[in-house]
């Protein structure tokens, strides 16, 4: 939705009073482009993966059967949350870097049926077939 002209007229001037108060903060924050963060959380979240991975494996690793179990199924457990929180960490960057998910959408709300109207789909097709059986049976 565009910004009507007030709206406008009130960004462009708090616009010029951050570059007025602070314009390296200002050129900064203009020449960030969001996306790149979002690859930098992507790439973070693939490091985490594999580091969750590592883990898991060395968990099964240093499994010993004569030994106690605890160590290893802690490490284990660990990695598998890592790989986890991971993938969706990376997930949501990913979902945000295209853009996807940004607006909601707005459906239509369903008209309302009346008594009278006849229900829609499968459920009307078996009312209509059992109410047709129920009259040749009665006739």
């Amino acid at each position: 939705m565009p910004l009507s002209e007030h709206e406008q007229r009130m960004l462009d001037q708090i616009e010029r009073a951050l570059y007025a108060e602070d314009p390296k903060f200002a050129n900064t924050v203009r020449q960030t482009n969001p996306s790149v963060h979002y690859k930098r959380w992507i790439i973070r979240a693939g490091v985490g993966f594999v580091a969750g991975i590592v883990l898991l494996l060395m968990g099964l690793l240093l499994s010993d059967p004569d030994a106690s179990m605890v160590l290893p199924v802690t490490i284990s457990v660990l990695g598998f949350v890592l790989m986890l929180s991971s993938f969706l960490m990376g997930a949501n960057a990913w979902r945000k870097s295209t853009g996807g998910g940004a607006e909601m959408a707005v459906e239509e709300p369903t008209p309302k049926r009346r008594k009278g109207d006849r229900k829609p789909g499968m459920m009307n097709r078996f009312e209509e077939r059992w109410r047709r059986r129920q009259e040749g049976d009665e006739q």
